[in-house]
């Protein structure tokens, strides 16, 4: 029996808690437990003999080994089998011996690193045995009664980095989400110990000192943000603590290594993405670290080249995503416009690389609502309306690596034309409406046609919809999702520039409209839907303003 037939192997025999005999786990549940008892075990025998301590790979183990492993589990004799209270306290109680006596062993002779090693081995291997402890979430509340919690966190200002990164392991296994949600009071007690004791600062100083040219030193800096996912994932107010106790400062800091891609920055790109999201005190806690010159900077390579693998390609999405959210709070609309973030996003569409989706959908978010006015001006300034129409006038078909459909496309590049209708003013919103007259008006003809195409994709959800089951808010946002909220731009779109262009428009749309057998009667209602639901963005009196402003056109329409 190999390590992998040894993994998979099932018990034949539940395992019993002593103090209760009537409780029975099924026997799938038990399987599970004992192969990860299996592997910690397994892990801990083939332990390096070396003074620094660190694990062999499975394949470098010998045959004795190998039966004794085998043997452990099919006997179900080995010490660490059952976990209760009682083990759980011997465990711990180990653990704080050695932990003690390392202690005072280095304190006792600091420069003589052999007096002390024996102890530290020691320690290293009773933070191997502490792993059985990840399969007993329903104890975790006795953990955290026994003080471990504030003894484990020390250990990660360690002298000996290679006890900080097993303590680092130890905890992400602890935290692991898919044993925390086994048990729902243990989670609780195990996430308010780590919080007391201000985990992620902890956490942080250690990354500060770990050298990830050390391939065991690079792992304890993906267990370490392992833990933060975890933590972040079961709960969200955590993410605000991530940025108090410095990690998004380190996380920029982590960004802007000048190193080959590795799952290490691609890790670092996706807690970024999560703490940002939904977060506006980590959104403006990054503009303050200068944070969105530090994305344009990491997304300035993709102007010209496109992610190597599918990694890759997640990392540039990660960094896209993180450059969105935090674009969605005012004072960083500014940053991105003084960091010359609209020249980045127009060169990379005009470039053509699979940059081009994450850019279209970062104007959207810098150029939307009543707080991108100097960021649509300045586009029209840069000569960003040669490059934003081409890309109106035609879907482009070959949607690399398909990240960005037909119709997100669309919307985004319709939204980015309402926006600069909404915003620009003078002789940028000349330049602007001129483009509608342009080879005989063809860019109306798109209009009409987007607005036939996204309509039908409408009436066929409405036909869908049963009212009776949902109430009004949730139909609405089914229609929205369904093409609705395209179809109300684009209708924008074609009042504004009938409202301020030249009678051809205006004719060009009716000749239109009347080849199609349809009236002006559908997109005054679009309009006048649009127009009761504005949304939250800006105050009140804007959204009143904005909502008088709609009325009148489709009056005038």
């Amino acid at each position: 029996m190999d390590v992998g037939e040894l993994l998979d192997y099932k018990p034949p025999q539940a395992v019993k808690h002593p103090a209760d005999n009537s409780d029975k786990d099924d026997d799938v549940e038990k399987g599970r437990k004992m192969r990860k008892i299996a592997m910690a075990k397994a892990q801990q025998m083939v332990r390096a003999s070396s003074p620094a301590p660190s694990l062999q790979s499975f394949d470098q183990i010998s045959e004795e080994e190998r039966a004794e492993i085998v043997k452990y589990v099919e006997t179900e004799q080995a010490e660490g089998e059952v976990v209760d209270p009682v083990t759980i306290k011997k465990i711990v109680l180990n653990f704080e011996k050695r932990s003690l006596r390392n202690r005072e062993m280095r304190i006792k002779f600091p420069d003589s690193p052999e007096k002390f090693m024996e102890s530290e081995l020691e320690l290293h291997e009773t933070l191997q045995e502490m792993r059985v402890l990840a399969t007993a979430p329903d104890y975790y509340p006795i953990l955290v009664k026994l003080q471990v919690i504030p003894s484990l966190l020390e250990l990660l200002a360690h002298d000996n980095t290679d006890i900080a990164v097993a303590t680092i392991e130890l905890l992400q296994e602890l935290s692991d989400v898919d044993i925390l949600n086994e048990s729902e009071e243990g989670a609780e007690a195990l996430i308010e110990g780590l919080l007391e004791h201000q985990v992620v600062a902890l956490l942080v100083q250690n990354l500060d000192r770990l050298d990830e040219g050390v391939k065991e030193e690079a792992d304890g800096v993906h267990n370490t943000l392992s833990i933060i996912e975890n933590l972040t994932e079961l709960r969200r107010e955590i993410c605000t603590e991530c940025g108090k106790q410095g990690l998004l400062a380190w996380l920029l800091k982590r960004l802007k290594l000048k190193t080959p891609f590795d799952q290490n920055k691609l890790y670092v790109s996706e807690v970024l993405s999560i703490i940002l999201q939904d977060n506006e005190k980590n959104r403006l806690l990054l503009g303050e670290l200068d944070g969105i010159d530090t994305l344009l900077q990491q997304l300035a390579f993709y102007k010209r080249h496109d992610p190597s693998n599918a990694e890759e390609h997640e990392l540039m999405e990660n960094l896209f995503n993180s450059l969105c959210s935090s674009l969605m709070v005012v004072p960083n609309r500014d940053r991105f416009l003084k960091g010359e973030g609209l020249q980045l996003m127009n060169l990379m569409l005009r470039e053509k690389k699979t940059s081009r989706n994450g850019s279209l959908k970062v104007l959207d978010y810098a150029m939307s609502g009543v707080y991108g006015k100097d960021n649509c001006n300045k586009f029209v300034d840069i000569l960003g309306l040669r490059t934003i129409f081409p890309l109106f006038m035609k879907t482009p078909k070959k949607n690399r690596k398909k990240v960005l459909s037909s119709e997100a496309h669309e919307e985004h590049v319709c939204s980015i034309i309402a926006s600069m209708l909404r915003n620009c003013r003078g002789s940028q919103r000349q330049r602007l409406i001129s483009k509608f007259t342009e080879n005989d008006h063809e860019k109306v003809d798109r209009l009409l046609e987007l607005h036939f195409k996204y309509l039908e994709k409408v009436e066929a959800i409405d036909e869908a919809l049963d009212e009776r089951d949902e109430n009004e808010d949730e139909n609405y946002l089914k229609r929205l999702e369904g093409g609705l909220f395209t179809l109300q731009l684009v209708d924008y779109i074609i009042v504004e520039v009938c409202a301020a262009g030249p009678p051809t428009i205006k004719q060009r749309v009716m000749q239109m409209l009347n080849l199609r057998g349809a009236s002006l009667k559908t997109i005054r209602h679009i309009m006048r839907e649009y127009a009761g639901n504005l949304g939250e963005e800006g105050d009140k009196d804007w959204r009143d303003q904005e909502q008088q402003h709609i009325l009148h056109l489709v009056d005038k329409f």
